[in-house]
Parts: structure tokens; sequence; C-alpha cells
């Protein structure tokens, strides 16, 4: 641009930049109804940056500076905006279950502008009784009004429809854990139509300040707390390494709060806790992205055990992290933690999904007595490429289908009939595969870890997302597989090994009652495999003895 026409260009902006602001109303709305939802925007400016809106609330409220999540803001009725007279872009959404929109709009010419934003919905998934929940969250470093308003406003926006506020406990830290001061009934108090706020308390116990140790264990729903609500002089800074946290699941058992196991791998409890059968649902991806689907996940089905699926976010609502819980009716508290330890569940920051087997949904469990074609209808959806939807039998994957766009949305299906002739689990999943140097699929691995494939949300998360499971127990039998059990024994001696070298106890009794809770895990795994070794040896000496027989070598 030659310098003549550059002169006139500059005034013009000067003018559109000093003039008195547009002032701009949106508002999200359902298509059909057009009645106003609750969701997330954000201002574009004619190159694309996101503008500040100091007055608004901002989804990053206690998250670092550079979060993404800073320049979405809330809406939940309408929106007045004064802004500069500019081109902008306006983007808009509302939960992970709908559409991104997206207009332009030019100011330049307005003083006042109405906008509204139709939002389409992905699956009616509330029609179909699923509700989605954050089974782990704390606040700090706010002020109570803060605090209040946050838990007022982004759950809503969110579209979440449970949210469990817990306390914990750090000595050190935990005068600005703001969470610790709300009690249940203030958080019972700030809840709304269709947003149930709960309590919950996370029980926990490290070696070092967050190295790990026993673990952490959520109570969901707990009428008053478990003492004491950390262990160990990691995080206390005194006393033992005692009582296990076995000792606490059980009082809150007896509450019947709802246990849930915290951060995927992260700890050594976690396993003799789920063979005891005292646990409730399994987090996985809560605050992090420890460990993987294949560990120890998919081990505990294959040694039979029912582990439904949760989730949630720990420190603030950093992601869309949502566990989605299917009941009959309205939505009620009870229900939904009946639905949840059921297993009637799926996880996800983004991509949804459906799984039926013989048109059973997800927790129930099939019993066969001879082989059987089973009928599976697997679909996944999300507004971001989630890569490719996997069904799963026991772990390995037996059908991949990539995602493909269609009408913005991003869309798999799997439609087959596999032949059951033995007990086993199904489970459906996305993941993105990576490109080989000929560009050819690489399918993934058994145990994906997250974001292996770099798909993120608008938050900067890789995508996730995972169902419960599908059981099927064949001639009476659930499924048992040897190697599982195996990893998992040898998952309870290295527990064991670092707790006799790190473990701090005062008294005789203390090590003995924390060590009997593996040495229980231990003993019950043991007999169990040996069983199932046995009944395998004798099934290969039965197919020896039929095939010397037919060849005349038996007599």
């Amino acid at each position: 641009m030659s310098i003549r026409w550059m002169v006139p260009v500059f005034a013009l902006w000067a003018a559109q930049a000093t003039a008195a602001p547009a002032r701009l109303t949106i508002e999200l709305i359902e298509p059909q109804s057009k009645k106003p939802i609750p969701g997330w925007f954000r201002i574009l400016d004619g190159s694309e940056q996101p503008v500040v809106l100091e007055s608004e609330f901002s989804r990053g409220v206690g998250l670092r500076p550079n979060h993404p999540a800073q320049r979405w803001y809330a809406i939940s009725s309408k929106k007045v905006l004064e802004l500069p007279k500019w081109e902008v872009f306006v983007e808009a959404f509302s939960g992970i279950n709908s559409e991104r929109i997206r207009r332009k709009l030019d100011l330049r010419f307005f003083d006042r502008l109405s906008v509204q934003l139709p939002v389409r919905e992905l699956i009616p998934l509330a029609r179909q009784g699923w509700h989605a929940g954050n089974t782990h969250l704390h606040l700090r470093s706010l002020t109570r009004a803060r605090a209040e308003q946050y838990l007022k406003t982004v759950p809503v926006s969110d579209r979440l429809d449970l949210l469990f506020v817990s306390y914990l406990s750090r000595p050190s830290e935990e005068e600005s854990y703001i969470s610790n001061r709300l009690g249940r009934d203030t958080l019972q108090s700030l809840g709304r139509p269709g947003l149930i706020l709960d309590n919950g308390e996370e029980h926990r116990h490290n070696f070092g300040a967050y190295g790990e140790g026993y673990g952490h264990v959520m109570f969901l729903s707990l009428p008053r707390l478990i003492e004491p609500v950390s262990i160990g002089p990691g995080i206390t800074g005194k006393g033992s390494d005692f009582p296990p946290l076995a000792t606490g699941i059980e009082e809150a058992r007896g509450l019947k709060a709802i246990v849930v196991w915290c951060h995927n791998q992260l700890g050594f409890e976690d396993t003799p806790n789920w063979l005891a059968g005292r646990v409730d649902a399994q987090n996985i991806f809560d605050g992090g992205s420890q460990g993987s689907f294949g560990d120890p996940y998919y081990h505990y089905l294959n040694v039979g055990l029912a582990v439904p699926l949760s989730t949630g976010t720990d420190w603030f609502i950093d992601d869309f992290s949502r566990v989605y819980v299917q009941i009959p009716g309205p939505l009620n508290r009870e229900d939904w933690l009946l639905g949840l330890r059921k297993g009637r569940s799926f996880v996800s920051n983004g991509p949804l999904l459906e799984l039926t087997i013989d048109e059973q949904g997800l927790g129930s469990r099939l019993e066969f007595q001879e082989p059987k074609a089973v009928s599976v209808v697997a679909r996944g959806v999300g507004r971001h490429d989630f890569g490719a939807l996997e069904l799963l039998r026991n772990g390995q994957v037996i059908r991949r289908v990539p995602s493909r766009l269609e009408d913005k949305v991003f869309r798999a299906q799997i439609e087959m009939e596999p032949v059951v002739g033995e007990a086993c689990w199904f489970a459906l999943r996305v993941s993105r595969g990576a490109l080989d140097t000929e560009g050819a699929l690489v399918v993934p691995s058994a145990a994906p870890r997250r974001g292996s494939g770099g798909g993120t949300n608008e938050l900067g998360k890789a995508l996730f997302a995972h169902t419960s499971p599908i059981y099927v127990d064949y001639q009476g039998r659930r499924v048992f597989e040897t190697d599982s059990a195996r990893e998992l024994l040898a998952k309870l001696d290295v527990a064991v090994k670092r707790i006799d070298e790190k473990g701090v106890f005062l008294e005789h009794h203390q090590r003995e009652t924390v060590m009997e809770v593996y040495q229980e895990g231990i003993r019950q795994l043991e007999a169990t495999l040996a069983s199932a070794e046995q009944e395998e040896d004798d099934r290969q000496g039965d197919k020896a003895a039929q095939g010397g027989v037919e060849h005349g070598l038996g007599e």
C-alpha cells in the first residue's frame, strides 16, 4: 500500500477507535424452542485474536494467566457488550454436547446490534437419561464470595448436572483452601434447578509432600468428615503412616458414602481395596494424565472385577472432564450415585459415546451357556476430531473406525456381530492414531495414554472418552486372565517393598495392620490364579486325552 493511501486508512482506524462504542447484545438459544441456554462465548478481533472483556466472568478463574480458558466468558441470558466499532467474530458453545457456532459481525456502521446464536445439541443426552457430573473438585485462593460465584456460574455454563466439592487437608497450605469452608448445607444451597452441588472428602496418604504413597480416594455425599483426612508425615508433617486407607474407606461405607479411587494408577492401595470390594468407581485423568487406560484399569477388568469409570478435575475446572451416568426418571443425587456404582457411565472431555450389546447398555451383565453372535452397536460424536472409535474386548481393539466430518460434526459408528464363546467384557473408547513414514495409520497400543494423538478441546486439553464395560459371563464364570493377575501381583509386591522401605510406624501393630491390607489381596489373587491355572491344566489334559483316544493312543 502506498503512503498516500495509508494516511486516510489510518485516519479511518483512528476515528473508529475513538468513536463511541457499539452496543452488541448476544444470546445463546436452543434452536427449536428459541429459549436462552447457558454456555461460553468469546470475541475475536479482525486478526482473530481474543478480546479481553474485563467486566465478564472468565472461564479461566483460578487457572494460569495464559490458559486458553481465560478468554472464554460465561453467558446465561442476554449479554450486552460495549465494543469498538470493528469487524469482529463471536464464537460460542454450550457444554461438550453442542456444536461451536461462529459468526462474523461488522460493528463499524452500527451503534446497536442484537444477535441470537442458535446452538445445536449433538445428541439428546438428557432425554435419554444421561446426566453429567464432576466427582473431584477443590477451590483455593479465592474470597468466599468469589468461590460461591464460581460454583454458581462455571458448572451451569459447562452444562454439568452434578458437582462434588471435596474437603482435603494439607496443614502447610490449607489456609487458602476456600472450598474447605463451604459445608454441605452451603453447597446444597448454592445449587439450582438442573444443578446439584454436594460435598465430599479426599482421603489420602503420600510418602513425601507430593510423592506416591497409599494413594487418594474420594468419598462422595458424606454426612461428616472421616478423620484423619490426610494420613502420614509426608502430608501432615507428624505422626506415622497409619492407618491404611482401608480403615477410612470402611468408615465412609458405613456412612453410605460413595467411594471413588482418584488419579488412575497413582497410589499403592488401589488394587487391594478393589479386590476386597471396598471401592465403587475409578476416577481416571482427574486433574492429570497419570497412567493409561490399560494399567491398571484393564487388568482389574481382566481378573473379573466390575469397575465403573468416573472422572473430575481436581483443582478448579480446568477441563471439560465429566462422567455421564444414565438414570431412569428425573435427575436426583441418589439415583445418579446408584447409576455410577452400577457402571451405567462413560467419561469424556469432548467426544460422546454410545454402546449397546444385544440392546443392553453400559454396566449390563450378559450370561451365555454356549457360543453366541452378539449384536454390537457403537457410536461416537464430537465437535472436535477424536481420531477414531475403538471397540475393545478384554482390552484389545477388535474394530477401529476413523472419525468423519459430517455436517460440521465428527462421527464414527461400529456395527458388528462378534461371536462370544468365553467370558469377556466390551467397552468403547476414542483414540487418535499416528501415521508412519509412508502415511499408513498405526493403531495405538492396547493401553494408550491420554493425548497420545494430540486432538484437543477449547481448553487446550487432549481429548479422551471411554465407556464403562458391558460384561459377559460364560457358563457361570467371569473373565479371568492369568497375565493380568500376575501383573497385579507384581504391583502388590512392589507396594509391600516400598512401604517396608519408606513407612514410618510407631508400633509394630501399625505396620502389621497396613501390610495385612496388601497380604489379603495377595492371598486372594494367588488363590484365584492357582485355581485358574489348575482348570487350564485340566482342560489341556482333557484335550490331550481326547486326542489320544481319537488316534488310538489312549488305550
